[in-house]
């Protein structure tokens, strides 16, 4: 298959699938096309045992999809700048030290956490896997995706001042997640002893990196459309910040999602809406990058359901599965202990702030391409189970009670 028709075939199969949440189940699109997927991908299987053609035909296109590849270095810099584009920049300055502090702090320990008690989760019930490569899988699992996050919080009825830390803390955190995962995956690749030095230079190349050239892109977009009246013109100049933005990240090494975040927020924020953009313009940019955002998460949801087939779906797997559940969302729980009662009463946080954060963190694509991305070494089709396992309860779940929780918990205070 080439990559045309498979483009073709993802975006009619987003299509039909959203026709059928829309018009009978009516659940968030980003829930419905994942589960009508699973749904879809499951009869194909089922129907393998009459005739396997078209299970071949989903194998087949599946395995010419590098799905790591498609997401972090493709899709994810365009979701990332359509998410920042829209995000409330004088909210976010005002809760930047509890959203710095979620992103960094908070993904580091619940790496740990999420490290430490799957480590002895394992041991017990027989699966000896070294400690480093369950520190590798937190290091995937604990950022929340900044897709998923987006794309349900918006009617979920969460008060606006805790719908910016969860945003904020999504758009930041992958990246931050990101450069823990490759800092353990490149020690353990390489058989190095852990540096901190490395750490830091990593860190600082990549992160710091990453917000500078944002910055910078930001800018001379901003400078661009200020000096011109043509929306077309303008429409492409925020593309051509993605796309070329991306590309240089990519050849440098820094974060392009850190990078398109902050290009994001300096486009969208109101003062530079007001002196560089007509309203005609403003409307078209909004509305060019909302279709954007809807037709990549569809695709993206439909992708993560197709994905299913390149499990193996061995009992012990799924039960380590569905005991990562409760360590995930507890370790997110006390990750977050710290930052929360820092700035509690400093910027008045909402009531059951830290319950709400932790349910409605949600772990998506990212999570899956990054735990693709492992070897046969680092036990890949084992942590690709509790992977699957995890965000398919985040996504399904958490995705279609966070909004009950908020109510019953404002009804309660």
């Amino acid at each position: 298959m080439d990559p045309y028709l498979i483009a073709t075939v993802l975006i009619v199969l987003s299509a039909i699938f959203g026709y059928i949440n829309v018009k009978f189940l009516k659940l968030p699109n980003t829930i419905g096309l994942m589960l009508i997927t699973i749904v879809f991908t499951l009869c194909v299987i089922a129907l393998s045992y009459f005739d396997p053609t078209l299970l071949e035909l989903e194998k087949e296109m599946i395995s010419k999809i590098d799905f790591r590849t498609v997401l972090l270095d493709e899709m994810l810099s365009f979701l990332l700048f359509a998410g920042a584009l829209h995000t409330n920049f004088e909210q976010l300055k005002i809760q930047r030290w509890p959203v710095l502090l979620f992103s960094t702090f908070g993904v580091i320990t619940s790496t740990f956490l999420i490290g430490g008690l799957m480590f002895l989760v394992l041991q017990l019930i027989g699966l000896q896997i070294d400690f480093i490569y369950c520190l590798l899988f937190g290091a995937l699992i604990s950022p929340t995706d900044p897709i998923a996050v987006l794309g349900i919080l918006k009617k979920a009825g969460v008060p606006k001042k805790l719908e910016t830390k969860i945003v904020g803390e999504s758009l930041f955190n992958d990246g931050i997640g990101v450069v823990v995962f490759l800092t353990i995956y490149q020690v353990i690749a390489s058989g190095a002893e852990f540096e901190i030095s490395s750490v830091l230079t990593l860190f600082g190349q990549e992160v710091i990196g990453g917000v500078a050239l944002g910055a910078v892109l930001g800018w001379i977009a901003y400078r661009l459309m200020k000096s011109i009246d043509d929306y077309d013109i303008e429409v492409i100049i925020t593309v051509a910040a993605v796309m070329g933005g991306t590309a240089i990240a990519h050849a440098f090494h820094l974060s392009a999602p850190l990078a398109m975040v902050t290009a994001g927020l300096i486009v969208g924020n109101e003062t530079v809406r007001n002196s560089a953009m007509s309203e005609i313009t403003e409307r078209y940019v909004d509305k060019f990058w909302e279709l954007i955002d809807i037709l990549l998460n569809a695709v993206l949801f439909v992708l993560i359901g197709m994905e299913m087939i390149v499990l193996i779906l061995d009992k012990d797997y799924i039960i380590a599965g569905l005991i990562a559940i409760p360590i995930v969302l507890a370790s997110r729980y006390l990750s977050l202990l710290f930052p929360i009662s820092l700035f509690k009463k400093k910027l008045d946080f909402v009531p059951n702030t830290n319950l709400i954060m932790t349910w409605g963190g949600l772990r998506g694509g990212i999570s899956i391409a990054l735990a693709l991305g492992l070897t046969n070494e680092m036990h890949r089709d084992l942590f690709l189970v509790i992977t699957y396992t995890v965000v398919i309860f985040s996504i399904i779940v958490q995705g279609l009670t966070v909004g009950k929780l908020v109510k019953k918990l404002k009804s309660k205070s």
